[in-house]
C-alpha cells in the first residue's frame, strides 16, 4: 500500500500548489472571494472526507480532507480581509442542502447518501463560475482547474477501497473541472477569432 500513500502525498502537494496562488492573491487584496461560497465548499468537502474515511477510502481520502481544511481557511481569510460577505437566498439553499446530507447519513447509516447530496451541491456551486467563465473566459485560471483535475484523478488511484462513497466526489469534480477547461479554451478561441489581434 506504499504506492497508495505516495499517490496521496502527490495529490496533497498538488492541492497546495493549486491553492497557494489563490491564497496569496486574497492576502494581497487582488481577489475577493465570496465568503459564504467558500464556507459551503469547505463544509461539503470536509463532510465528503469524513464519509470517505468511513467508507474505508484510506490514504486516498487524505487529499480531500486537506482540501476541505484549506477551503475553510480561505473562507476565514476572505472574512478577515472583508471580501464579499453578501448572502443570498440561493446561498442559504446550498448551505441547507449541504447540511441536509448529515441527517441522511445518520438515519440511513450509509455515507453514500451524504456523498451523493454533497457532490450534487458542489456541482451546482459551479453554476456561477461556468456562467462567468463563458462570458469572460480569461477571468479563470486554466492551470488551477488542470491541477484539480489531475489531483482528483490521483485521489481516485490512491483510494484503498472503491465504492460510490469513495469515488463519486473526486470523479465528478475531475470531470466538471475538465469540462470547464474545455469550455474556457473554446470560448478563448472563439473570442480570438472574433477579435483578431492587429
Amino acid at each position: 500500500m506504499f504506492y497508495k500513500e505516495l499517490l496521496s502525498a502527490v495529490a496533497i502537494a498538488l492541492t497546495f500548489i493549486a491553492f497557494f496562488p489563490y491564497i496569496r492573491s486574497i492576502i494581497k487584496g487582488a481577489i475577493k472571494p465570496h465568503v459564504f461560497s467558500w464556507v459551503i465548499w469547505g463544509t461539503t468537502t470536509f463532510v465528503v472526507f469524513l464519509a470517505q474515511v468511513e467508507g474505508k477510502g484510506g490514504a486516498g481520502a487524505w487529499p480531500i480532507g486537506v482540501s476541505g481544511a484549506i477551503t475553510i481557511f480561505i473562507a476565514i481569510l476572505a472574512y478577515l480581509k472583508r471580501a464579499d460577505i453578501t448572502i443570498t437566498k440561493i446561498d442559504w439553499l446550498f448551505f441547507i442542502a449541504a447540511l441536509s446530507s448529515l441527517p441522511f447519513w445518520y438515519f440511513s447509516s450509509d455515507p453514500a447518501w451524504a456523498v451523493v447530496i454533497l457532490t450534487t451541491v458542489d456541482v451546482l456551486g459551479f453554476g456561477p463560475t461556468v456562467r462567468k467563465a463563458y462570458d469572460f473566459p480569461h477571468s479563470e485560471s486554466l492551470l488551477f482547474f488542470a491541477l484539480f483535475t489531475i489531483r482528483n484523478l490521483i485521489v481516485i488511484m490512491a483510494l484503498e477501497n472503491y465504492s460510490i462513497t469513495t469515488v463519486l466526489f473526486p470523479a465528478v469534480i475531475a470531470a466538471i473541472c475538465a469540462m470547464l477547461m474545455a469550455m474556457v479554451m473554446y470560448r478563448r478561441c472563439k473570442l480570438a477569432m472574433s477579435f483578431p489581434e492587429k
